[in-house]
């Protein structure tokens, strides 16, 4: 039986297209704001870094996602930016850009292990650090994997390492300082190696030994911090509480997070456009407008009144014409069918009358 709410009628058909239709929105929506990219601060799979943000908010820093390096122009002291593996170059000019943010004071967190985008920056800017680029394996300091070594070897620094006592690395790499103004931070165990024919084992040629997988050295008036694996900010090991920690020292150092996506796979649609909107108070300005004149239309009854229109021309009648009844479809059915027995057309009507949920004969 149908019902009617808001001026439609509401069967199991209509019902279950609303619900078809509803469906498929909030899976579009769902499938517009999030992403499946690896270190995508979007992707709250396993391989993403939205739990970064959280780390971040939990710290009382403010985070901007940065879509373009004209982020880091004016920024400088107190504002701490995060590159995870890059997998697009940065030209002359976004380097230029980066050496103003460091030597205005900023910190420049550099995340990489196998990808050339991570040593490409860190030269741009002036950093003498570089990852090695080559597997680090520990057979004895591992979690659950010798491609997940425990590096134990924490250098005390007041900020960067308070409270950490080692890091969990996933299929990461090793650091190597440059000039004497590099610090390391943290070291793997004695026991790692590094696994240069890539077959999963300590060969004769491949030599045990502690090595750094994270350092920090000055640039300019600002620092920057060079990390061997860029999974170590992912969802999955933040649960690491090492790893939780190193990553909320690093965010609470400063004031500010600035989350480099220039040079990295692309945001979803969604919330690309939000990002776009935060940045641009012109458009938040337009923005506004806009929900401010929708919900005067609203308010004024524009929207009932194209409603009772449509309604009209759906119906051929106006919206506020008096309801059927059934003895007007018994008249109506008299005239069309005289060849119908009074009982008949009566039957007839009184049952497309129950059908329509309306009462009973006024004739």
């Amino acid at each position: 039986m149908a019902r009617e709410l808001l001026g439609v009628e509401w069967d199991v058909p209509r019902v279950l297209l609303v619900a078809l239709v509803a469906t498929t929105l909030l899976g579009v929506v769902v499938a517009a704001s999030t992403s499946s990219a690896a270190f995508g601060l979007y992707n709250p799979g396993w391989e993403g870094t939205s739990e970064l943000r959280t780390v971040a908010d939990e710290a009382g820093t403010e985070t901007t996602v940065a879509r373009n390096v004209s982020e880091y122009r004016g920024a400088g002291d107190g504002t701490v930016a995060v590159v995870l593996a890059p997998d697009r170059s940065y030209s002359e000019r976004d380097l230029a850009a980066i050496r103003g943010f460091l030597a205005r004071g900023g910190t420049l967190v550099v995340a990489e292990d196998v990808g050339a985008g991570g040593n490409e920056l860190l030269g741009g800017v002036g950093a003498t650090a570089r990852v090695n680029g080559t597997l680090l394996r520990d057979e004895r300091h591992n979690y659950r994997s010798p491609a997940m070594p425990v590096a134990r070897n924490v250098t005390d620094n007041e900020t960067l390492t308070r409270g950490v006592e080692r890091l969990t690395l996933n299929y990461g790499s090793v650091v190597e300082p440059g000039d004497g103004n590099t610090t390391v931070l943290v070291r793997s165990s004695g026991f790692a190696y590094l696994d240069t024919n890539g077959n999963g084992e300590l060969d004769d040629d491949e030599r045990l030994a502690s090595r750094p997988v994270a350092t920090v050295e000055r640039v300019g008036q600002g620092r920057v911090v060079v990390v061997s694996d860029p999974s170590v900010f992912i969802n999955t090991m933040l649960e690491r509480s090492g790893n939780r920690r190193f990553a909320r020292n690093l965010v609470a150092s400063e004031d500010r997070l600035l989350l480099d996506f220039s040079h990295t796979a692309d945001l979803p649609p969604l919330s690309l456009a939000l990002v776009t909107v935060r940045n641009a108070p012109l458009l938040q300005t337009a923005v506004g407008f806009l929900a401010v004149g929708l919900v005067g239309a609203w308010g004024a009854g524009l929207f009932g009144r194209f409603g009772a229109i449509a309604a009209r021309l759906r119906d051929e009648r106006p919206s506020d014409a008096p309801p059927v009844t059934e003895a007007d479809l018994v008249a109506y059915l008299r005239e069309q069918h005289p060849e119908w027995d009074e009982s008949r057309i009566r039957r007839i009507a009184q049952g497309i009358s129950t059908e329509r949920g309306e009462g009973g004969a006024d004739d």
